[in-house]
This record gives structure tokens, sequence and C-alpha cells, in this order.
């Protein structure tokens, strides 16, 4: 059974930079001459080291808010994020994982848990069967459990 370590700063700074490009300054291109749009994306791919580094980094509230400012700003919508079981393999996916656990849910299924984890959903199963992970009263795995998981396998306190 394997999991998910977090990503290197250079792997998710580069994955920022190519979601910011795309999601919110590209758009941008339609709307606005090329000079504001140049700006911007210079200062955002400056902030997206920013950004990594603080994700990365030892405060551990600093880090769950941007991680919560990102996930606010780059998937934007009127219905609680709720990402593809792929996102949760993603450099971004993985330290969101492990920092915030899962932004807007308390609880998510054995499924998600074992995206989160990078582990089959029978493997979520059995850890929640050994007492590893706690199971939601109302269903699913408590997503604190899942971030907790991770911690103690990858050594981290945070």
């Amino acid at each position: 059974m394997t999991t998910r370590d977090l990503p290197g700063r250079d792997e998710l700074r580069d994955q920022l930079v190519r979601l910011v490009d795309a999601r919110l300054l590209d758009p941008l291109e339609i709307l606005l001459d090329d000079t504001a749009v140049r700006v911007a994306r210079r200062a955002a791919h400056r902030g997206a080291d920013d950004w990594a580094g603080t994700l990365l980094g030892a405060d551990p509230a600093a880090a769950t808010m941007t991680a919560a400012r990102l996930v606010a700003a780059l998937y934007p919508g009127d219905t609680a994020f709720d990402p593809p079981l792929d996102w949760w393999a993603t450099p971004l996916g993985r330290v969101v994982a492990h920092r915030v656990g899962h932004p807007g849910a308390t609880a998510v299924s054995y499924a998600v848990a074992g995206a989160m984890l990078g582990v089959t959903r029978q493997g979520v199963h059995d850890l929640v069967t050994r007492h590893k992970l706690d199971r939601h009263p109302d269903g699913g795995v408590r997503t604190d459990s899942v971030r907790d998981r991770l911690h103690q396998l990858s050594g981290r306190t945070t």
C-alpha cells in the first residue's frame, strides 16, 4: 500500500503557473490589452513560487490559508469543491490533502479517501477496519483522519 508524498517545490510551482495561466490569465487576454495581461502574468508567475514555498513551508496556518485561497480562486463555483479523483494525484491536490484534507468536506467517500491517500478503495476499507482511519458517523471517512494519516506516513507533524 502506498501513499501520496508531498511534491517538490518546482513541481508544485510549475503546476500553479499552468493553472493560473489557463484558468485566470488566458481568459483575461480576451478582455484586456496585452500589456495588462503581461504584467499580471509576470506577477502571477512570481507569486506561484511564493505560494509553493508557503504551501510546503513550516507554517501550517499560512499553508492552510494559501491552499484555501488558491482553491477558491482557481476552482470557483456555486457548489462545493468536488474535484475529480485524479486531481488528488496532482502536485496541488497532494498538498491540499496534506494541509487541509478536503476543503469544504468533513467526510469523503472511500473512493475519494483512496485518491487522497494514493491507495485503492479496498485499501481505505482495510485502514478503517484496522482503525487507522476514522469512519464518519454519516458515512465515508473523516477528512481529518485522512490528513492525519498522510502526516503520520510522511513524518510531518503539521
